[in-house]
C-alpha cells in the first residue's frame, strides 16, 4: 500500500463510455452512434446480457410451451421416421406387381398419418395439405440422392394424396365428436 490505506487502483471507477466527455473518449464516437453491440447504456444490448428484447410483442428467446411440444413432436419424429425409411438403399420384397402396389399404398398411408398429424397441430387444411406436399417433394429429392433409390414426381402426387387423405380423416373425426 502505498500512502494511506488506499491501495494504487482503489478509487471511484471510471465512468461508462457514453458519459465520457468526446475529447476524453478514444473512438470520439458518441453513445448513439456506437454498435449495439458496443453499448453498455442499454439494457440487453450489451454482450452476456440477459434481458430479452421484445420482439414483435413477445420475448426474443421464449420457450417452448409444453402444449406445443406436445403438438409438434409427433409431427417431428414421423417426419424423421419418413425421412429413415427413404434413406434405405431398396425396400424391394420380390413380389414382382405387388410390391408396387404395396408401397405405393405404404407412400399412401405413412402421409395420411403426417397429413393428420399436420392438421393437428397447424389447424388449417390448406395449409397442412402444403406442408404435407412440400415435405413429401424434399423426400423425393432427398430419395434421388440415395443409392438403390429414385425420386419421382409421381409418388409425390400419391404422397400428396395421402396427406389430403389423412386431412379429411382427421376433420371428419373431429367434426363427428
Amino acid at each position: 500500500m502505498e500512502g494511506g490505506d488506499r491501495s494504487s487502483d482503489s478509487g471511484p471507477p471510471p465512468p461508462p463510455p457514453s458519459r465520457l466527455p468526446v475529447f476524453r473518449r478514444a473512438s470520439g464516437i458518441s453513445a448513439g452512434e456506437q454498435l449495439p453491440s458496443q453499448r453498455r447504456d442499454r439494457p440487453g444490448l450489451a454482450p452476456g446480457s440477459l434481458t430479452a428484447l421484445p420482439c414483435f410483442g413477445r420475448a426474443y428467446h421464449p420457450t417452448v410451451s409444453a402444449a406445443a411440444f406436445r403438438i409438434w413432436a409427433p409431427v417431428v419424429l414421423w417426419a424423421a421416421v419418413i425421412f429413415a425409411l427413404s434413406s434405405v438403399p431398396s425396400l424391394s420384397t420380390g413380389l414382382g406387381t405387388w410390391d408396387l402396389v404395396l408401397r405405393k399404398l405404404a407412400h399412401t398411408a405413412e402421409y395420411a398419418l403426417l397429413g393428420a398429424l399436420l392438421i393437428r397441430a397447424i389447424g388449417r387444411p390448406a395449409v397442412a395439405i402444403l406442408a404435407g406436399g412440400l415435405y413429401a417433394a424434399s423426400d423425393e429429392i432427398h430419395q434421388s440422392f440415395v443409392r438403390g433409390r429414385h425420386g419421382a414426381w409421381t409418388d409425390v402426387l400419391i404422397d400428396t394424396v395421402g396427406v389430403t387423405i389423412g386431412v379429411v380423416v382427421w376433420k371428419r373425426s373431429r367434426w363427428n365428436r
